[in-house]
């Protein structure tokens, strides 16, 4: 598959601080790539730099086959962001919003007209189309704000923090949306989030940790290296669990054991049948990975 995003050796610093160290990955046209760290880990120095809005100090960083550092304003047209707070004029109505937006990359007249009531339906904005921002529920900003990057069809959407503070609906909603398009526009989605059932969903996964990669696979590969498998049992004793002598977690309506992989999982449960009667058998979540390859929780109080 074609690479889309290249950055290699990639460095930032501000003063003391090194931001970015010696970062290099690469992203495949059409694919869903999710980026995640703490604050501080560099996420948001590193989509700056792509975005041509900072410096770097070092490094290559290529979009689409362009280098940035030759065709900054070439590569800005490729992308559309989504920032973690709104860039748009409250005041203004949505569609004077989106319109002047537009603008910007000379999206004008029917060709405006055309794509925006395209969005508008898939992303239902034609009943609000007349309404001031500020006026709209978080939700329905959040889609607004989805619209004005994809105004002008660009090659790779970046999504920081897109549905932070949304509830589960509205963010079931924008991800189907999100999704077809990919399908539909071969669309590239560079997301950084802190909810892991994004993360979940991405075909490729870094997770850095103070600038510098910690880990990185696709989830099913990041879940087998880091965080094992898991046996859950339910309608049973407490002591019979404990007869198996493995470490266990008491959760809602049964018991958690941790074991290293699904062929252990199978073994403990060929060995106890008359133990194994109600239980599933689990990989390991995404905050799991995350907590055992930077030993800190990605929580939804940190972005």
């Amino acid at each position: 598959m074609e690479k889309i995003i290249q950055i290699s050796h990639l460095s930032k610093s501000f003063g003391e601080v090194k931001a970015v160290q010696d970062l290099s990955f690469c992203v495949k046209k059409g694919e869903l790539f999710a980026f995640l760290g703490l604050n501080g880990a560099g996420k948001s120095t590193t989509i700056s730099i792509m975005c041509g809005q900072l410096q770097k100090d070092g490094g290559r960083v290529e979009i689409n086959g362009k280098n940035i550092d030759e065709n900054a304003l070439e590569i800005k047209r490729e992308l559309g962001v989504v920032f973690q707070n709104s860039v748009m004029d409250k005041a203004l109505s949505v569609y004077d919003n989106l319109k002047t937006r537009a603008a910007l990359y000379n999206l004008t007249g029917k060709a405006f007209e055309e794509r925006l009531q395209t969005l508008a339906e898939l992303f239902d904005l034609k009943e609000i189309l007349k309404r001031p921002l500020g006026k709209l529920s978080g939700g329905q900003c959040r889609r607004v704000d989805v619209v004005r990057a994809l105004l002008h069809k660009p090659s790779i959407l970046i999504l920081d923090e897109p549905t932070t503070g949304l509830d589960p609906q509205t963010r079931k909603t924008v991800w189907g949306i999100i999704d077809n398009l990919r399908k539909e526009e071969n669309l590239t989605v560079f997301l950084t989030t802190h909810y892991m059932e994004e993360a979940a969903d991405a075909d490729y996964v870094i997770i850095l940790d103070s600038g510098k990669i910690a880990a990185q696979g696709t989830p099913l590969e990041l879940k087998n290296e880091y965080s094992g498998d898991f046996i859950t049992l339910y309608n049973i004793a407490e002591e019979k669990v404990q007869a198996l002598q493995k470490s266990y977690e008491k959760i809602k309506d049964g018991y958690r054991i941790a074991v290293a992989n699904t062929a252990e999982a199978t073994a403990l449960v060929v060995q106890n049948p008359d133990l194994f009667t109600d239980y599933e058998i689990t990989k390991g979540k995404m905050d799991d990975v995350f907590l055992a390859a930077t030993g800190k929780k990605l929580t939804g109080g940190e972005v």
